[in-house]
């Protein structure tokens, strides 16, 4: 028997998946597009209540020394962290791939 993992979307990830689906849906004006894709990342992030460690840690500070994990999923990237003595896998942002995330990461956190 594999152990399972309880998902959890921080408030950020979650916003991040509805500004997803609304830039999509009406700024593109492709709405089954958007359901489709984010059914893909949400689809995604299921996987990841077994064996989350399978992917490969970020590799950019600060988030590599924080144990942050990513998944890439078509053009975007989900970005998560693993508590182990928690059975937890906390979805921490998912971006547009073609972005610049490093940037964006390292200049929230200053």
């Amino acid at each position: 028997m594999s152990t399972t993992y309880n998902i959890i979307y921080s408030p950020q990830a979650f916003l991040d998946l509805t500004e997803l689906y609304e830039y999509i849906r009406f700024t593109l004006q492709v709405p089954k597009t958007a359901e489709r894709q984010v059914n893909r990342i949400k689809h995604a992030i299921r996987s990841l209540e077994t064996m989350p460690m399978r992917y490969t840690l970020v590799d950019w500070e600060p988030w590599c020394s924080k144990g942050i994990h990513r998944v890439p999923v078509d053009n975007y990237t989900v970005f998560y962290q693993v508590d182990e003595n928690q059975m937890t896998v906390t979805v921490i942002r998912i971006f547009y791939s073609g972005r610049n995330i490093e940037n964006i990461v390292n200049d929230t956190n200053n």
